[in-house]
């Protein structure tokens, strides 16, 4: 009987782990989210080498709800498509947060 109580708290263990991680590689979803802008004020400079590279963006994001407000971010993004001072990307942010923004869209 003990074994099997074991064995039962070691799977719902399992379970737990799995579950926690597939969540924090996918991030929690927004519940419903405002839409909003960020227009870029400041990136960090392209790296030599391609592919997913980290990157830090500041900037002024607006939206419903938000006074235009300075945010900053560091984030993985391709470098190919490296992010310029003046560009304008489409976010998504809970109401009242503009802090825990999040870019729409593939980055």
């Amino acid at each position: 009987m003990l074994e099997f109580a074991m064995l039962l708290i070691m799977a719902a263990t399992l379970v737990a782990l799995v579950v926690l991680y597939r969540r924090g590689r996918r991030g929690m979803p927004i519940a419903e989210p405002e839409q909003g802008s960020l227009h870029i004020t400041g990136v960090s400079p392209r790296p030599e080498a391609f592919g997913e590279q980290f990157v830090t963006v500041t900037g002024t994001l607006t939206g419903p709800g938000v006074a235009s407000t300075q945010v900053y971010r560091r984030l993985v993004w391709d470098g190919a498509y490296w992010p310029a001072i003046g560009d304008t990307l489409p976010v998504i942010y809970p109401a009242g947060k503009p802090d825990r923004w999040q870019i729409v869209g593939p980055g």
